[in-house]
């Protein structure tokens, strides 16, 4: 598609379209944002008091947030801290739909580039792939303008109060057992075995899809702070076009649909409908139907649940009645604005923002080094992953807070090895190189690396879909699918379009590589998904084009932990180089697990093209191109090529690994305490040894909720 664009999805304004999949896109650093007021009341920045804390946590994303959340409501005093502000209430964070397109808000949207390879030339295949332009701007494509610098792979990542549970993509899956027996093996520590992580779960759950009497196998909680739910089907059967995918699909699946397909025939025929549009009635019978076919739980708690292939629906982070996502950050703010009668503060925790921490502090004067707070810098868009930010030169006021009891870091996997390692804490021979004085020499800081791999195939139908048919995504002030989402209601469907992220149903399944436990999830989503890069949101769907499916192949469990985060300078407002070497690049050792993985990707490929190979129009005249990839990518080796160049990630972890006593690359123990010091932990997606389930935030808030009991049993 080639575009020039101004802004990022569900608000672009596109100067320039021309029909077509390949990515050649340019889109100004700083692009134009929509002013449209916050729904409600956020937080102002304010830098750290002058005054000390129990505990510090840096960072409130996943981790973070919750953990913040259950020390003040233990009574302990806690500082939490954010280089970013509290955004919490802009619409596109709010609205599930607009997902992409509060990953592109400029206040929020920390963008990183990585590196998929190190190898240039492998680098430069990539469709997806950045560049500066002499002009400033970003490009991406294949045809850059003459004199452009590479930047690499966009990360977008969130700045600010609850981190990127702020824009992700709201699909809210319990790891698998494995992932929690594997740690408990591990360490030793039996409380991360699988059925007191599920305790974790039940307790934090808010859920608003079942009944506690249909929880047959007691996976779920229902009096949590994080709701969940599901949307409903009706939204997508009034088109005949998404029900005709959806039987495709399920019959791909082993499902008997031949039953279904004729109630729907039957009910075209004897309403005497014409077109591909049904009337609510109908789209809600049809739906009921389809219900029962997906009716699967799939965050059940059965002993079969992980290694079985299931098409079912997907829950989502949603609070019902009012269809907005459901995030840490709104948890954290009724904590921290809380108050007693008397109007004086009700929990003992203090939120500092726009507060960018440049390093822990220790007392080294013991036998054993000690945290006791940290160093910082306040002022708006100080890093430089901001796309405010300035390239160069010193911004920001200093200052230093202090913990008595611990500093937890929650940066997440690229930021938290950075701050340890300004910390000096990491590999000495990195530190000694930027002359950061060495506090404990830990080599396994900011390897391991790992992410998953993420393709998309996707169709062009010769009509739009009806799902977002009046939505305008915000690029005008009378936006009728904005204004039906905001208005109250009981149920999604009065919540229109704007109630869903797109993300309805999805395949759960093993490779024919996989392990014990599925490795491959393959979802359907309306748009033209291929992967991140600045001003993507004007691609996936836009005013005008909403003829576009795809089914998102995502390959979990990836056996390559090649991936480094490395120090770019001692200055603190500096990215780090990301390097994730897919497919063990350059490691003849890992070859015949990158095959495996490959075959994997390959494996659920061919799964969603067959879908659409095999797909019968319910509408006659109604017809489907494969336009991503291209059609005449179709053998094996094709496939494994495309994917080594365009595969992409969103799900990093395992930099900081919590790991056996004798492994001399294990961060942290069994209870998040980094290794060689006192007083300080990591609590967030960075501490896995290997990348769990198939989507980490749910395991990410599991793991805060355990890290919670271990920091309190130490303060008994």
């Amino acid at each position: 598609m080639k575009l020039i664009a101004t802004l990022g999805l569900f608000g672009a304004a596109i100067l320039a379209v021309e029909a077509s999949a390949e990515i050649d896109i340019t889109v100004p650093r700083l692009p134009k944002q929509n002013n449209y007021p916050p729904s409600g009341s956020q937080l102002t920045a304010n830098p750290p008091g002058n005054k000390s804390y129990e505990y510090i946590i840096v960072g409130s994303g996943a981790g973070g947030s919750p953990l913040a959340a259950r020390l003040a409501l233990a009574g302990h005093s806690v500082l939490l801290i954010d280089a970013g502000g509290d955004h919490g209430r802009l619409r596109e964070v709010e609205i599930p739909t607009l997902y992409i397109g509060a990953s592109e808000r400029t206040e929020l949207s920390w963008g990183f580039f990585t590196r998929h390879y190190e190898d240039d030339a492998q680098t430069k295949r990539d469709r997806k792939l950045t560049y500066l332009t002499p002009d400033g701007d970003y490009y991406s494509g294949v045809n850059p303008p003459e004199g452009s610098e590479v930047l690499g792979n966009y990360y977008p990542r969130v700045g600010g109060l609850g981190g990127c549970t702020q824009h992700l993509a709201l699909v809210p899956l319990a790891p698998a057992r494995n992932d929690w027996d594997y740690i408990k093996n591990l360490t030793g520590d039996q409380n991360w075995g699988a059925e007191n992580m599920r305790g974790y779960f039940r307790k934090l759950e808010k859920n608003q899809y079942l009944s506690p009497k249909d929880d047959t196998t007691e996976a779920h909680g229902f009096n949590g702070w994080f709701p969940t739910t599901i949307e409903p089907l009706a939204l997508y059967t009034n088109d005949l076009n998404f029900v005709s995918i959806i039987l495709s699909a399920a019959s791909a699946m082993g499902i008997q649909t031949d039953s279904t397909l004729s109630y729907i025939r039957n009910s075209i025929r004897g309403n005497g409908i014409a077109g591909k549009v049904l009337p609510p009635r109908i789209a809600q019978k049809i739906a009921d139907r389809l219900d029962k076919l997906l009716e699967y739980d799939i965050n059940n708690n059965s002993p079969d649940r992980d290694g079985i292939s299931v098409f079912s629906r997907v829950p989502l982070s949603i609070s019902s009645p009012e269809w907005k996502r459901s995030t840490p950050r709104n948890w954290i703010y009724d904590i921290a604005t809380a108050k007693n009668a008397d109007g004086s503060k009700k929990y003992p925790l203090d939120i500092a923002l726009h507060t960018l921490v440049t390093k822990v502090s220790f007392d080294t004067t013991g036998d054993k080094p000690k945290a006791t707070g940290v160093d910082y810098l306040y002022g708006e868009a100080l890093y430089r992953a901001d796309p405010r930010s300035r390239p160069t030169g010193k911004s920001g006021t200093p200052g230093s807070v202090s913990a008595t009891r611990e500093v937890i870091v929650s940066g997440g996997a690229f930021n938290t090895p950075q701050i340890l390692k300004l910390s000096g804490i990491g590999p000495a021979t990195e530190l000694e190189k930027l002359d950061i004085p060495v506090i404990k020499d830990l080599p396994g800081v900011g390897g391991n690396l790992q992410d998953r791999y993420e393709t998309g195939v996707t169709v062009a139908s010769s009509s739009n879909f009806t799902l977002f048919q009046n939505c305008t995504f915000l690029t005008t002030a009378d936006d009728p699918c904005y204004e039906t989402w905001a208005q109250p209601a009981s149920n999604a469907l009065a919540h229109g379009s704007y109630a869903t992220d797109g993300i309805a149903m999805g395949m759960f399944l093993r490779s024919s590589t996989a392990g014990p436990d599925q490795d491959l999830w393959v979802g359907g989503v309306p748009g033209l998904y291929q992967g991140y890069f600045p001003g993507m949101g004007s691609t996936v769907v836009t005013p005008a084009e909403k003829n576009y499916f795809t089914w998102l192949v995502l390959k979990a469990r990836s056996r390559n932990n090649a991936g480094t985060v490395n120090l770019t300078s001692a200055d603190p407002r500096d990215t780090p180089r990301i390097t994730f070497r897919n497919f063990g690049e350059g490691d003849i050792s890992r070859a015949a697990d990158a095959d495996k993985d490959l075959q994997a990707v390959v494996d659920g490929m061919r799964l969603a093209i067959s879908i659409f190979d095999n797909l019968e129009p319910l509408e006659t005249g109604e017809s489907f191109e494969r336009v991503w990839p291209p059609a005449e990518i179709r053998s094996d080796e094709d496939l494994k090529q495309w994917a080594r160049d365009e595969a992409w990630g969103h799900h990093a972890s395992c930099t900081c690994p919590i790991g056996a006593d004798d492994d001399p690359l294990a961060v942290l123990d069994g209870q998040f305490r980094v290794r060689g010091v006192d007083g300080l932990r990591v609590v967030d997606a960075s501490v896995f040894p290997k990348i769990p389930g198939l989507f980490p935030v749910v395991g990410i808030y599991m793991l805060a909720e355990k890290a919670a009991d271990d920091i309190l049993a130490d303060a008994r």
